[in-house]
């Protein structure tokens, strides 16, 4: 599932589950840094119980990040990484645990993807290294200007999987790290602290949903624990959902599209390696101090409430009259199921299925229409029911035929205005363009090193003289000052010029008649009528459905498991997969990680790998020598870039794979043997823990059985203690494996192994709210399904506190921004606001009454006669001339009162004097005098006219 693609179309139709994190900044006293006190309450007013930090969300934007300079090496990423894991923290604040999981060894459904992604980033980062070195001697050959070349290698972003070195590394500094935050960070004071690293086997998340899992299952488990999970991966929601605990939230960095991402050569923003031009970097500050700020701003994160998504599914996928009981949990189980349908990570999307095309709208429609014949839910407890399956397949099945036909109606429609935007565009653009000095350019972009007056004069001459230039010098050339031909001359635009992109082939061409027999025989290379060929995809897509459902909600089915295809079927041709067997080999284990290694890696990065392991990869004698192809085919279907498309790899046979190993096991070095075995999960806690004195305990009499973990001492978790050979203990030193880090010489802080409750295979985790669990009070009103008159979409709650009030501003901020604010700059409603007049004196605001509405007084320019009736709406207002002396109102002196607030004698003031009001022309012309001291009875009411409320 793209997840770009699923948190635009969420966030999009379901706008109030996102909230804006409200983040403290650590503060500098005396040129230290002071951190974020994180003990202190939350300040986005909710508190959190644990939180959940899926690892390689962090490590990936850490170690190679998109949108500023890589760090120079390792120890520069693990600090990158510290300080990552502490902004999130600062947020959270969890009170009880912190869970960090780090990727392990994933199931053979999952390594499929993961060996598609490691092909295509070294075929990818090869390509790229090749193309940087010719631009750069394109450019240092035409005397332009780079910084020198780093001596550095590459950073093969491939390590950041189980079994390598740096992921050893990663786990040492994370046990440093955890020890020094239990020492020094108040927040972590009384937290329990769960490190799972790239030795457990799983992914990340699925390891913190099945810790989440066997807690809800023991008799101490608190229902109302407020869970967070850190992650950017579109699973995470459904898998939120899919632990039916009242509380869950995720937060994850929002997700801005066309971020600046600095030039690989100069390191400079604003175009990409192929763009360069060798210029030099443009001076920043006067005295360049502003040299290494970037200027991109820091991420923002954003919460995604999933109790807030759960009102808006339940309000959607409510149905009267239906055959059997209406639950909200079964129902949410099965649009979660229904959303695999438009892709995952481990089986690829149905053809008709799009998320942009408003798939699982699609789906959930159909699923409405069709429940009262089914007869009840798809799903339960992780566990599908294929017959009723079917029905919603063949109901899609029916419209697939249009759906391609609107899907090709669509393309060549935008195609058609992209087209004509381009002609308008070349049609509105002069035929030519001055080059030099005298290139025109945005306010505020001229580089100041990259424009070179050779010869104004004669760039001027050559604007002059375009179309009389003699025909043996091309029209696009330019002059320098000696005469010669100048590379910076002014270009024509090109007779030639294409009007559209070349579009990729097509041979399936599913809009046409013979769709389905085009599409087998391109993707499947069989033809449509081998119906056994046709059985035998859907039979293995279906047993995808019935895994992937099982791995969200159960645990990993078999670990031996994955789709033998590149390609889906089609909806239509799920027709008697209710016959299909959907039980799965039981007993399986995990490759070790040197073998998944093997299994996910290319020859590129073998150097990972030791080295009579890495021959395998490319010794042509090697009996596996074809699972590392040196390239590969991608097959764009349909997309139009390439990393939208399918790479043709072949899929690995894991027989011939652990034969060809075995011959090679005896080379591993003891390192690497410890490197290759699966590990398990390690708690900390600190000294004022409850646990700490318990765990000691255990260290001093040496158990070597299990222990029971004590629930009362942890907030109700359970589960095995057992003793670390590895232990980080009090009163030793902990050693820094980061050079520029102190070691930790007054310890306190103490580690154990930790293994989660056990269960029989065939146990069954019900995927229900548990008893006692409160649902949070509603967020969504009646009117979040309606459309208000002026269109908009209500947002009802802005943050967790409903009570919260909303920010304002205050008298003193008003007269502030009267007088700070430019004149005649911006667009907004303070543009042209106008300092005091220059006869102010005291306060023009009086104080207000108890429960009186704030209405700022009005200005002297405003005629008498208007001062009861209000001032006239914005679209009334008269231009103002300094010259003439008036001077304009400001804006926040245009305000009527606030609504449904009644009328109240003497709310407005004038100039004339305390409590008094100037003369006043009435209606018929003549003028009507007031004492000082105001009028004593109520005025007339506002009119109808200017009532806005």
């Amino acid at each position: 599932m793209g997840v770009p693609a699923f948190f635009r179309w969420l966030s999009r139709k379901y706008p109030s589950i996102i909230v804006n994190c409200v983040e403290e900044k650590p503060k500098e006293c005396n040129g230290v840094k002071v951190p974020v006190d994180a003990s202190k309450p939350n300040p986005n007013d909710v508190e959190f119980d644990n939180l959940y930090l899926d690892m390689n969300g962090i490590i990936h934007p850490c170690t190679h990040p998109e949108d500023k300079p890589a760090p120079k090496n390792e120890d520069e990423m693990m600090v990158a990484i510290f300080e990552y894991i502490d902004r999130l923290f600062n947020i959270v604040r969890p009170r009880r645990l912190l869970y960090m999981a780090i990727d392990g060894v994933a199931p053979r459904a999952k390594m499929n993807q993961q060996r598609s992604r490691r092909f295509r980033a070294s075929k990818e980062g090869m390509e790229a290294a090749v193309e940087k070195q010719r631009v750069r001697e394109e450019i240092l050959a035409k005397g332009g200007f780079l910084p020198p070349e780093e001596i550095k290698e590459r950073f093969d972003s491939n390590c950041i999987t189980p079994g390598t070195e740096f992921m050893d590394n990663l786990a040492k500094c994370l046990r440093y790290y955890i020890a020094d935050r239990l020492n020094n960070d108040p927040g972590w004071k009384n937290l329990t602290v769960i490190l799972s690293d790239a030795s457990a086997p799983g992914e990340g998340e699925h390891k913190i949903m099945d810790y989440i899992r066997r807690q809800r299952a023991q008799p101490n488990h608190d229902p109302n624990t407020h869970h967070c999970l850190c992650g950017a991966d579109a699973d995470l929601i459904m898998l939120g959902l899919a632990t039916h605990e009242p509380n869950f939230t995720i937060i994850r960095e929002e997700f801005k599209p066309n971020k600046p991402k600095p030039c690989g050569l100069c390191n400079q923003f604003g175009h990409e390696v192929k763009d360069c031009e060798g210029l030099p970097r443009e001076k920043k500050g006067k005295h360049d101090e502003l040299a290494d700020s970037l200027p991109c701003a820091e991420g923002e994160f954003i919460f995604l409430r999933l109790n807030v998504l759960r009102e808006y599914l339940e309000r959607e996928l409510t149905m009267a009259s239906l055959p059997f009981t209406f639950d909200v949990e079964r129902s949410i189980d099965d649009w979660v199921f229904m959303c695999f349908f438009v892709g995952n990570d481990f089986l690829p999307h149905l053809p008709s299925l799009e998320i942009r095309e408003g798939a699982i709208d699609r789906l959930v429609n159909i699923y409405k229409n069709v429940v009262h014949k089914t007869g009840g839910y798809l799903t339960e407890s992780g566990y599908v029911n294929l017959q009723r399956v079917q029905m919603i397949m063949l109901a899609v099945g029916e419209v697939e035929d249009s759906i391609f036909k609107k899907r090709k109606d669509d393309e060549d429609s935008f195609r058609r205005r992209q087209k004509e935007k381009r002609k308008r565009m070349k049609r509105d653009q002069p035929a030519f363009t001055p080059g030099g000095i005298l290139t025109p350019h945005a306010l505020g972009s001229r580089n100041s090193g990259s424009q070179v007056a050779n010869n104004p004069r004669q760039a001027a001459y050559e604007m002059r003289m375009q179309n009389n230039s003699s025909p043996s010098v091309s029209p696009n050339t330019s002059f320098t000052s000696d005469g010669s031909p100048s590379p910076l001359g002014g270009m024509k635009r090109k007779a030639d010029d294409s009007d559209s992109e070349p579009e990729p082939e097509d041979n399936v061409r599913l809009w046409e008649a013979g769709w389905k027999q085009r599409y087998y025989k391109n993707k499947f290379d069989v033809d449509a009528a081998d119906e056994k060929f046709r059985r035998k995809v859907v039979q293995s897509y279906v047993e995808g459905l019935c895994w992937v459902l099982r791995y969200y909600y159960q645990g990993c089915a078999s670990w031996k498991w994955y789709y033998p295809f590149h390609y889906a079927p089609f909806a239509s041709d799920f027709e008697g997969i209710a016959d299909l067997p959907s039980d799965f080999e039981k007993g399986t284990k995990p490759f070790k990680p040197l073998e998944q290694l093997m299994g996910v890696f290319p020859a590129a990065s073998g150097n990972f790998l030791p080295p009579s392991w890495r021959k395998l990869m490319s010794d042509p004698d090697s009996s596996i020598i074809d699972f590392y192809p040196e390239d590969f085919a991608i097959d764009l279907n349909g997309k139009k870039y390439a990393w939208q498309g399918v790479a043709l790899l072949p899929f690995v046979d894991e027989r011939r794979l652990r034969a060809a190993l075995e011959e090679v096991y005896p080379d591993l070095t003891p390192e690497e043997t410890r490197r290759n075995s699966l590990g398990g999960d390690v708690l900390f806690v600190g000294k004022h823990h409850q646990l700490h004195d318990f765990i000691s305990e255990l260290y001093q009499t040496g158990s070597t059985e299990p222990v029971d973990v004590p629930p009362e001492l942890c907030h109700g978790i359970q589960g095995k203690f057992s003793l670390d050979e590895e232990a980080i203990l009090p009163d030793q030193v902990v050693c820094s494996p980061v050079p520029m880090l102190r070691d930790l010489t007054q310890n306190t802080a103490i580690s154990i192994n930790f293994k989660d409750p056990q269960f029989a295979e065939d146990y069954i985790f019900k995927a229900v709210m548990l008893p006692g669990a409160r649902k949070p009070a509603p967020v969504l009103k009646p009117g979040d399904w309606e459309k208000s008159s002026n269109g908009r979409q209500w947002k009802p709650q802005l943050g967790f506190n409903r009570d919260r009030r909303p920010v304002h501003l205050d008298q003193a901020a008003f007269r502030t921004l009267g007088h700070v604010m430019p004149r005649g700059s911006g667009t907004g409603i303070y543009s042209n606001a106008a300092p005091p007049p220059v006869n102010y004196q005291g306060n023009l605001y009086r104080p207000l009454l108890r429960g009186q509405a704030q209405i700022p007084k009005l200005m002297s320019n405003m005629r008498p006669q208007d001062s009861w009736r209000g001032p006239p709406p914005l679209f009334q207002q008269p231009r103002f001339d300094r010259g003439v002396g008036a001077e304009p109102l400001l804006p926040w002196n245009r305000m009527l009162q606030t609504q449904n607030a009644g009328f109240q004698p003497n709310q407005y003031q004038m100039l004339a004097g305390p409590g008094g009001y100037p003369p006043r022309r009435d209606d018929r012309g003549g003028r009507q005098g007031y004492p000082r001291e105001g009028r004593k009875y109520p005025l007339p009411p506002p009119s109808g006219r200017y009532n806005w409320n």
